[in-house]
């Protein structure tokens, strides 16, 4: 059960990392694995800065969404330059 919320809040954070980004539609697997990633960092990062531990708390939540900005920003960055090069070839 709790693998089942841990995949609902990751894609909720992408989903609205993808909304901050400016970017409308339904959330895909970037969105995703974006919230995932970023839920874990961002979230376990500001919970632990907050002194929350491990408990979920709104802290964990609003850095899991900051984390999870930052990793599609970043993927996008990427992804974005390599589809320029092969363009440019």
């Amino acid at each position: 059960m709790i693998i089942l919320a841990i995949l609902i809040l990751g894609l909720a954070a992408g989903w609205v990392a993808q909304l901050a980004l400016g970017e409308r539609g339904r959330p895909g697997a970037e969105a995703l694995v974006a919230g995932l990633v970023g839920s874990f960092v961002g979230g376990t990062l500001a919970n632990l800065l907050a002194g929350d531990g491990f408990d979920l708390a709104p802290s964990g939540l609003i850095g899991s969404i900051l984390g999870a900005i930052i990793v599609l920003a970043v993927w996008r960055a990427a992804t974005s330059s390599r589809r320029a090069t092969r363009r440019s070839r």
